[in-house]
Formats: structure tokens, C-alpha cells, sequence
């Protein structure tokens, strides 16, 4: 992920978020997400043709066109509205672009800082205005926002080609790139060159002209249709939310489950019945506690029915053409396909590398997950019950199982994990004891929707470090999942600091009832504020290495090796607190936490490996290959098959209509969970090993690893950290695949 103000202002919102972690229900990353020069970086979709302002707001009255003048340029959200976007956009662009013809018409021959360094101070403004709107694309969108995004995809993706494809402007770049040996450039500004030459060849700066007409055809055509796949997806969360009539239905479901179900269907107008809105998952959170299952049932086919059930939202022509046409741009760079296009820049490298890592892990996590459906198929039938175990019943009946085996239900978790708890009493107290920060709330800056809090977060110096985000609750206007966004990055160049928030969807109980969580949003909560943490101890020059600023294979490492504090017996013995009584939980409740982590892994990895697989088989397939959209679901259906992986009972987390994932920078690069996890169990070890949980150890990962953003080489930090390269063997006993 790159984020200097040029690179993030050609590439747009995509690339300043983080997902979560793939191991949990709230997962759904990064719909938008972006790391490669193209338009799979720009706002995805739209059209040309809204029209403008009549009356362009003024530069007194539009507070994007300026520094906010609150703490750490923290956005003027309260000051913000929908009028100043696309005029802050125009001139954003207009002045990039002028600030783009001072470098290429100086007289004076290229040196790295009439060229590298005027290239990181360009763009501020697109890049201030992007931070912000599609932050709130992504947090809090409506109507008018979305067509402003549609607006905006091409003109942004025509944008992004008059740089990247100015071939006087790369013609500096190359000259210096040649040359790079030759200028005694310190370790940092010698590896921005190498990147901006990298990236501009990748984008087609060296293509004859007529292959560059065909490059900006093609960006046009993506972007537009990129923005129409993630507004059918969001669309269809919202259109097939679950309507239910009685409360008798819901028996099940605890109580503040309920009436927050029944508020959701007063809120559409749906008076004494209840709603039940479905996350961007394969899988449903109300399918583990519904004792109905007819109800489980038609939750769950009409979750796996999304975006190719036909209608409006349908996304099987958009997704066929949009494969087609990054096939033929990877074509015509000179990649056999997409998926290698993608795969040179990251640290697997290939699509050798990722085939078989993928293949490793897919029979034994399969044959595991095929003994775990014997076992649930045990449990239904001492129960009584006669029928085969379908996907819809694997929740309801694996915390059955689980209750059986480690005598408790996930349900006795809830009233010790209250939110407020979890993140103060877990995840800030963790990050004190590892690292010497500190957390204020901050109750007099403006928030975007009344749920968000903010914190000033302080070095352990006592200095301000960073603004900290925090916006927990599902609504309407947010995109499904959990993800990590910087609204400002950190740079010693510009002078900036960070400003990051945290976006979950945890359902909101009644007004005045307590947050209470389930176990995986807890663990999800510990995986996002890794992200955070990555951008909040930034310590870089240039804006382009800037916190997340790293390969999306390695972006989740970090984050992953922070969910280990969520199940730390002090850290847990900390927040995991009763809400109404305050007592600890029981401590042969916290062991049986503890030792059940390792339950319902075959099913966990078998769901995750699935959308894997599926999204390198799209994406290592020539132009000519790609399936027609009518033969979308059947391909997907094979290539399942063909990896030996296709269960009935476990779909793909996510399948190919609405995998959000692969519209932005996980196209072809969802495996990076995996290929991440395996640093992540190797550090877990390194910690346990050398005391864990403290200050002298969260150092270590602050200096050798956080600070650094992508200054460096993403494997040389992973070996100044764990002192070797990673090992397989602690993921593989982690996940049972030993």
C-alpha cells in the first residue's frame, strides 16, 4: 500500500483501509481496498454525467480546501457536508495537476528532490479530500455520497492515467532510476525511488502510445464498474435483510438481540415484527443461536443467494467483466494474467508460491473440517433429531458440541465482554503495558455520526502521538465488516501525525442497555487496533511508507499478532468483567476459553482457504477464460471442487457475488491471511518465549517493525524482529493441520 499524497491521490480511497482479520464473524475487509497502481485503486464505479454546481462553494466557506485547524489536522467533520466534496475534488485535481506540469517543465535536470520529493508534496489536497469522503463512503454513506462516487470513478481514474501514463514525467523518474547507484541516497529515499520507477512501469508509463489509449479505456471501464459491484453489494445487504414475523421465530436469540431486532423493523416502518440485517459474510451470527431451522435455513440461502439472484443488485455481469478486462490490462503489460500481475509485487512474489501454499494447507484443513461435520452429525442425532447436517445448521450445533466438550456455552461469554470494558480495560490496557502509551477520550472534537469517539493517544513520554477513531456500531450507512482507515497519515516530510480510526459493525442494544460482545468481536476489536497501532507508531519520511504503507501480504501481521492479547490471562483477567456486578469471570470459565480456541478450526480454515482458492482461480485466468456471467456460479462450483474443497456444509466465507475483497487490493491476494498468520504464530512463540507482555518486547516490535511502515523491506523487518525467517509449525499446530 503506497500513501504518499501523489500515489494516494491517484489511487484514491481504497488504499487507506485495513480490513480485519478472516477469522471472525465481523470480518468482511476492505471492500475498497487498494496496494497496486491501476484502477483497481480508484473509487469503483460511476458515471460521467451528474451534473455539476451550479455555484462552486467558495474557498471561505468549503473546509476541505484548507488544513483543518483542529489537533493534528483532525477533519472538520461538523464542518463538513455533501456540497463541499466534489467542488474540493475539482480543485484538488486542477491543482495536482499544475503542481505535476511545474516538475515536468522545469529547466533544471532531474534530481531526486526537484522530482521524488516534488512528487511526495503533490497532491495534498486530492489527497485530504479522498482521506475524507471515501472514509465516510465506506462509514457513513448515503444517497447523495454514492453519486458523487459514481461521479468521480472515471474522472478520477482519467486523473490517475495523466500522471502515471505522462511520459515526460516518467521520462525523470527513469532517468533517476537508472541512475539510482549513483546518487548516495540514504536507505529510505533510495527505496522510494526504486518504487516510483516500479510503479510507473507497472502502471504502463512505458507503453507505446496507442497501448496507453488502451490502458486508460480500460482503467476508465474498471472504475466505473468496481463502484457499481460495491454499491450492489451494499444494496443487497440492505434489500435481503431478514424480516421476521413473531418473536416466537426468534427463540434463541438473547434478549437485547431481540429488541434490537424489533427497533430495526420499527426503523423500515416494519411495526411489531423484527429485522435481522445480515453481514457481508457467508455465514450469519444469528445462525448459532436460532433454534428455529426453517428460519436458519432461509437465512443462510438467501446470505449465499446475494448478488446472483437476478434483479437490480445482481453482480455476476459486473464481476464477468471486470475480471475480463483486468486480465487483458495484465495482458497487455506483459503478465500472463492478473493474479501474476499482482503477485510480482507482494512478498509470495508468485503464483507458484501461493498455489502451493494454498494447496498445503486445503486437504488437511478439508479432511478436519469433514471430521468436525461427523461430529455435529453425532450431535443432531442424539438430540433426536433426523436430518443431515446442512451449512445452516454448523453454527447452531457446533456450540452445542462445544458446550458438551468444554461444558460451557459461548452465550456465558456476553455478560463478562461489555464493550466499554473490552476497550479500555483490554485492548488500551494491553497497548500500555506493552508499548507506555496512555488514551484520553476527547469529547470536544467533532465526530461524523454520534456513535464515534475519539482518543488522544499519548507516547510514553507524556507527548501527543495520535487521534484515535473509534466507531464500533453497525448502521444502515456502513459498509459491512471491520476495517482500519487513516483519515491523516504520518509524515516527517509534510509534517503530519496520525489521525486513525477503527470501523466495526457490532449490533447496538436497546438505548440504555450495555454493549455486550461475543468472543470473535472481542478477538476482531484486538485485530483492528494492530492496524492502528501500525499507523499510530509511524515513523517515516516520506508520506509514501506511511504507517499500513506495506505488502498485502504482510499488512496483516501486525494486526494478527495483537489478537494474542485478547486471550493473555492478565489482559483478559482485566476486562473480562461482569457488566452489572463487576466480578471477574470464573476462572474455570476464563480456562475453558482458553482451551477452546483450537475448536472449529477445520471449519475455519476449510471457509477461509475456499474464498482463497476461488479468488486466485479468477484471477489466473487469461482474457479468453474468463466464464460469461451466466456460467459465473458453475465455474466457482469447479474450481472448488477441482482444489479439493468444495463441502456443502462449508461454503466459501465469501463467494465470487459479493467477495468485497477482490473489487479492491485483495484481488488475488486474499491468501494474505494465511501467508500472514504464519509470521503471526512464529512471533506469538517469540513473545512467550521471551516474557510476554512486556515494555522492553513491545519496543522491540516498535522499533524493528511498526515504526517503519514500508521504509524498508517487508521480510528483512520480520527477520530484525523474530531474528530468523518465519517457521510453518506453530500455524499448522495452531490450526490443527499438524
Amino acid at each position: 500500500m503506497k500513501h504518499s499524497p501523489l500515489i494516494l491521490a491517484l489511487l484514491t480511497c481504497s488504499m487507506i483501509l485495513i480490513s480485519c482479520s478472516e477469522n471472525y464473524e465481523t470480518t468482511e475487509s476492505s471492500e475498497t481496498m487498494a496496494t497496486e497502481a491501476g484502477s483497481d485503486m480508484m473509487p469503483e464505479t460511476g458515471t460521467d454525467n451528474m451534473s455539476k454546481p451550479e455555484t462552486l462553494i467558495t474557498e471561505v466557506a468549503n473546509p476541505l480546501l484548507t488544513e483543518s485547524s483542529l489537533p493534528l489536522n483532525y477533519p472538520q467533520f461538523d464542518a463538513i457536508d455533501e456540497s463541499h466534496y466534489l467542488p474540493a475534488f475539482e480543485q484538488g485535481m486542477e491543482q495536482h495537476l499544475a503542481e505535476i506540469d511545474a516538475i515536468v517543465s522545469t529547466q533544471e535536470p532531474a534530481d531526486f528532490d526537484n522530482t521524488i520529493v516534488a512528487l511526495e508534496n503533490s497532491g495534498q489536497l486530492l489527497d485530504r479530500v479522498s482521506r475524507v469522503f471515501f472514509g465516510m463512503v465506506s462509514a457513513n454513506t448515503n444517497d447523495e455520497i454514492r453519486a458523487i462516487q459514481q461521479n468521480l470513478a472515471p474522472r478520477l481514474a482519467a486523473h490517475q492515467d495523466s500522471i502515471l501514463l505522462n511520459r515526460d514525467l516518467f521520462a525523470r523518474i527513469d532517468a533517476l532510476y537508472q541512475t539510482r547507484d549513483t546518487l548516495e541516497l540514504d536507505n529510505e529515499s533510495y527505496r522510494l525511488l526504486e518504487h516510483y520507477g516500479r510503479d510507473f512501469i507497472r502502471a504502463g508509463a512505458a507503453l507505446d502510445p496507442e497501448q496507453q489509449e488502451q490502458m486508460k479505456a480500460i482503467n476508465a471501464e474498471i472504475a466505473v464498474l468496481q463502484t457499481e459491484y460495491s454499491q450492489n453489494v451494499l444494496s443487497e445487504v440492505n434489500d435481503l435483510a431478514i424480516v421476521v414475523e413473531t418473536r416466537e421465530e426468534l427463540v434463541g436469540l438473547d434478549e437485547s438481540m431481540i429488541e434490537a431486532a424489533a427497533e430495526e423493523a420499527s426503523g423500515r416502518g416494519l411495526d411489531g415484527q423484527y429485522v435481522l440485517p445480515l453481514l457481508n459474510t457467508s455465514g450469519q451470527p444469528a445462525l448459532a443461536s436460532l433454534q428455529n431451522r426453517s428460519l436458519r435455513e432461509r437465512i443462510h440461502t438467501t446470505s449465499l443467494s446475494r448478488g446472483s439472484r437476478g434483479g437490480d443488485f445482481d453482480n455476476r455481469e459486473v464481476l464477468s467483466k471486470v475480471l475480463r478486462l483486468r486480465a487483458e490490462r495484465a495482458r497487455l503489460l506483459g503478465y500472463d494474467n492478473h493474479a501474476d500481475f499482482i503477485l510480482e509485487d507482494q512478498t509470495a512474489q508468485t503464483v507458484a508460491a501461493v498455489n502451493g501454499r494454498l494447496a498445503e494447507l486445503a486437504g488437511p484443513a478439508a479432511a478436519n473440517a469433514r471430521q468436525e461435520a461427523d461430529d455435529l452429525q453425532q450431535m443432531i442425532n442424539e438430540s433426536g433429531e433426523d436430518f443431515m447436517l446442512a451449512s445452516w445448521d454448523w453454527d447452531f450445533y457446533t456450540d452445542k458440541v462445544r458446550a458438551a466438550r468444554f461444558d460451557f456455552d459461548a452465550s456465558q461469554l456476553r455478560p463478562y465482554l461489555e464493550l466499554n470494558n473490552v476497550l479500555e480495560r483490554g485492548v488500551f490496557h494491553a497497548a500500555t503495558e506493552l508499548f507506555g502509551i496512555t488514551f484520553q477520550e476527547r469529547d470536544d472534537l467533532p465526530v461524523y455520526q454520534e456513535d464515534v469517539r475519539v482518543f488522544e493517544v499519548f507516547d510514553a513520554n507524556g507527548e501527543t502521538l495520535a487521534l484515535f477513531i473509534a466507531d464500533f456500531y453497525a448502521r444502515p450507512s456502513k459498509r459491512g465488516g471491520a476495517w482500519m482507515n487513516a483519515y491523516v497519515s504520518q509524515s516527517n516530510l509534510v509534517g503530519t501525525s496520525p489521525v486513525v480510526g477503527n470501523h466495526l459493525n457490532i449490533t447496538k442494544p436497546p438505548e440504555g442497555e450495555a454493549t455486550l460482545l461475543t468472543f470473535d468481536e472481542v478477538t476482531t476489536m484486538f485485530h483492528e487496533f494492530g492496524h492502528a497501532l501500525h499507523g499510530i507508531f509511524s515513523d517515516v519520511q516520506y508520506p509514501y511508507f506511511s504507517g499500513t504503507s506495506v505488502p498485502r501480504d504482510f499488512v496483516e501481521f501486525p494486526s494478527q499478532v495483537n489478537e494474542m492479547w485478547a486471550t493473555w490471562p492478565s489482559v483478559l483477567e482485566n476486562y473480562a468483567l461482569h457488566y452489572q456486578t463487576g466480578e471477574p469471570m470464573p476462572m474455570d470459565l476464563l480456562e475453558k476459553v482458553l482451551e477452546s480456541q483450537v475448536f472449529n478450526q477445520g471449519f475455519a480454515t476449510t471457509e477461509y482457504l475456499a474464498a482463497s482458492i476461488l479468488d486466485q482461480a479468477l484471477h489466473q485466468l487469461a482474457p479468453e477464460e474468463v466464464p460469461q456471467a451466466a456460467d459465473i456460479m458453475e465455474f466457482e462450483a469447479q474450481a472448488l471442487s477441482e482444489a479439493g474443497i468444495a463441502l456443502e456444509e462449508v461454503p466459501p466465507r465469501y463467494r465470487s457475488t459479493y467477495f468485497s475483497h477482490i473489487m479492491g487490493g485483495y484481488s488475488a491476494g486474499y491468501y494474505s491471511y494465511i501467508w500472514s498468520e504464519v509470521m503471526d504464530a512464529d512471533s506469538v512463540n517469540w513473545f512467550e518465549e521471551n516474557g510476554g507482555l512486556l515494555r522492553e518486547n513491545g519496543d522491540h516490535l516498535r522499533t524493528t517493525l511498526l515504526s517503519r511502515g514500508g521504509s524498508e523491506e517487508a521480510m528483512n523487518m520480520y527477520r530484525n524482529f523474530r531474528g530468523r525467517d518465519a517457521e510453518i509449525a506453530p500455524l499448522l499446530e495452531r490450526r490443527g493441520l499438524n
